[in-house]
């Protein structure tokens, strides 16, 4: 009996949450119609998870911070709709040519059935090699002896006493749809001569971001301190790897792919990317996004400047999806043309059960 009123009494808590809509919730599990969560620096630490660790949706969810896509806020993105134009976000299967961190080129062979009438497709690939999302299998909290998100562990991922937990399936019967917004910080930077090679480690500051926001008209703070960014809201950031790669000859691509990764190798791989920093943490974290994504190989400056990477905050602390070289170019001049930068954004991750990470399967609906 004493379980069942606990119960309720936690329940009645969310609900209070929920209707005070100057407050900010604090029951965890926190309901996600609510309309106030907590700041970084707000989230009380949970029992048996990593400090900084913001497992607040339950024990047992596997799908983190699409949580938020409610279907009072997808309904709300369609309203994003105004040309009803459609932009495809996903690369072509066999680009890049060479991926990077040594993984395996695409591989298409068409099988005929019946020749001249019937004919089906196989597919091998690596889905991290050219555009994805990185699900929460792939990257650990790595000071915490290889945590995943919501204390998922290796055992649970591989060999006898793997489960589903954390699998990307979750993420595809749950959906991705919402508001997209889209920082097109390379076209910025050309405009103001600042100039950085994609190939080559360049760390993209907040105070960047958000002048390159207030350069489109937007407040890239979210809507709780007097900002733009909505709760829910899925992040775009452009920062030219994919002007970058089409702008090489195929030899040049293929080298700087091949560099190394692993402790030691000489030369490095190294890439531009959102900066490392407690400024960068606390907007990606407060900000509240659904998902983030970038057209760079690694969304993050590579490698870290820091002594963490922005991928074990998103992934195994937060549980947000993390998108790396989503094809943004043309988004972009589609923005531009518009004068408008966000967008309505749907995406279909693979029904894999176990699966670690997904093809985006992404499109924007202007």
């Amino acid at each position: 009996m004493s379980d069942n009123a606990s119960t309720a009494q936690r329940r009645l808590s969310q609900v209070k949450d929920c209707l005070a809509s100057s407050s900010t919730a604090t029951v965890i599990p926190i309901d996600p119609n609510c309309t106030s969560f907590p700041t970084r620096k707000e989230v009380p630490q949970i029992t048996g998870a990593p400090p900084g660790a913001a497992w607040i949706w339950g024990p047992d969810d596997y799908i983190g911070r699409l949580n938020l896509l409610t279907p009072t806020r997808v309904k709300a993105a369609a309203a994003e709709i105004r040309t009803g134009e459609t932009v495809c976000l996903n690369l072509p299967l066999h680009l890049p040519e060479t991926p990077a961190f040594g993984r395996e080129t695409f591989q298409h062979t068409i099988k005929t059935v019946i020749e001249n009438y019937v004919y089906d497709d196989l597919y091998l690939m690596n889905t991290q090699s050219g555009s994805q999302w990185d699900g929460f299998r792939h990257f650990a909290h790595v000071a915490s002896g290889g945590t995943f998100y919501n204390n998922t562990h290796g055992q649970d991922i591989v060999g006898e006493q793997a489960n589903q937990k954390c699998s990307i399936h979750h993420w595809a019967e749950h959906g991705i749809a919402g508001r997209g917004v889209l920082l097109d910080y390379r076209t910025y930077a050309n405009e103001r001569g600042i100039t950085y090679d994609p190939y080559d480690t360049y760390s993209i500051s907040w105070e960047e971001l958000y002048r390159c926001g207030k350069d489109q008209g937007i407040d890239i703070r979210p809507e709780a301190q007097g900002g733009d960014i909505k709760i829910g809201d899925l992040l775009f950031v452009r920062s030219g790897f994919i002007e970058a790669y089409n702008s090489k000859p195929s030899d040049e691509r293929a080298s700087l792919a091949l560099r190394g990764h692993q402790g030691g190798s000489d030369p490095v791989q190294r890439w531009a990317g959102i900066a490392q920093g407690d400024k960068i943490l606390d907007w990606l974290h407060d900000c509240y996004f659904a998902a983030v994504a970038g057209d760079a190989p690694t969304f993050e400056a590579w490698p870290t400047q820091e002594a963490y990477h922005l991928h074990e905050y998103l992934l195994a602390l937060w549980g947000c999806p993390l998108g790396e070289m989503f094809d943004l170019e043309k988004l972009s001049e589609k923005c531009r043309q518009n004068n408008r930068w966000t967008f309505f954004v749907t995406s279909a991750p693979a029904n894999c059960h176990g699966g670690i990470s997904s093809l985006p399967n992404a499109t924007a609906v202007l």
